[in-house]
């Protein structure tokens, strides 16, 4: 096995304990959360699958990118959930069964979604824009559905056990999450340096406010469903974005080096976002509970 493959598997292995961290701590519900509520589930696949594609395909154009880093920000746009997301939107106040329904219902209409929205794409540019859906399958079951399925069915069967395993796992998870990225990053530096050059950084912030522009707006009326939509608009599953667009471009390293632009300056610039709605929503919280102590508690967001 070469560096480059364990490099990989450490990273890939890291995201899925981040998310087994996070079902841990989720109830079977959680994961069906958004069936009993369709009008957030339209609301929610409009935002993530139907708006950002055209938003990330207009920036892509006026920047006049390369197509290997047009398809990879394109390709990001529709991938699911990333896998540090729930924690992410959970500490900015978000509901944490909102989150966890999110994760795994994009994941599982990702696998319908990207290869659709690619043919459609490759029908609009005459483009041979393909990926086969079992090639999805095979990213979003072992890293996304697997873990999440597996936490939940812990807490649900050995609640005990999924006390204890909490914090050893996220803590391997970071650990793994480090040991990866470093050298992942130090490998993809150069490449990365030279995309961010041409106007891929103005490509993505652009990308990243207005997704969070537009998931603000289409969680409805709740704060916390807004917070959980809006990162979850703006930031995407990278691995999932890496599988497709390198199916279609083998052997070009921007594709790669994008989606890790990406990742970083994407994190960056949702900060602000974060740490401001954690406040608004902790300040709306207090205000409710000095005026309702039936609100004193709030355990949809508190439980993971």
């Amino acid at each position: 096995m070469t560096a480059t493959a364990v490099i990989m598997l450490t990273v890939k292995a890291s995201l899925a304990l981040t998310l087994l961290g996070v079902s841990l701590n989720a109830r079977p519900s959680d994961a069906t959360h958004l069936l009993r509520r369709p009008g957030l589930l339209v609301r929610s696949f409009v935002a993530m699958n139907v708006v950002m594609p055209f938003v990330a395909l207009w920036f892509t154009m006026v920047f006049a990118l390369s197509p290997a880093v047009k398809l990879a920000l394109i390709t990001l746009s529709i991938s699911p959930v990333p896998p540090f997301l729930p924690n992410k939107a959970i500490k900015s106040g978000g509901d944490s069964a909102y989150t966890v329904a999110l994760l795994t219902t994009m994941a599982v209409l990702s696998i319908l979604v990207i290869p659709l929205t690619m043919e459609f794409f490759g029908l609009l540019f005459g483009l041979p824009l393909s990926i086969r859906p079992i090639t999805i399958v095979n990213v979003v079951a072992n890293g996304i559905l697997l873990p999440v399925a597996v936490g939940i069915a812990t807490r649900r069967f050995a609640p005990v056990l999924a006390d204890k395993l909490l914090k050893p796992v996220r803590v391997v998870a970071n650990v793994l999450l480090i040991a990866g990225l470093i050298p992942l990053l130090k490998a993809t530096w150069p490449a990365m340096s030279a995309v961010v050059d041409d106007g891929t950084l103005f490509a993505i912030v652009g990308i990243t406010v207005l997704g969070l522009a537009v998931g603000q707006t289409f969680g409805g009326p709740a704060r916390e469903d807004r917070t959980v939509l809006a990162l979850a608009t703006a930031c995407r599953h990278p691995a999932v974005a890496i599988t497709v667009a390198t199916t279609m471009f083998p052997n070009e390293p921007l594709v790669g080096a994008a989606v890790m632009a990406d990742l970083v300056i994407a994190g960056i610039v949702t900060l602000p976002y974060v740490r401001l709605s954690r406040r608004t929503i902790a300040a709306e919280n207090q205000g409710r509970r000095l005026t309702d102590p039936a609100h004193a508690t709030s355990p949809s967001h508190h439980r993971a």
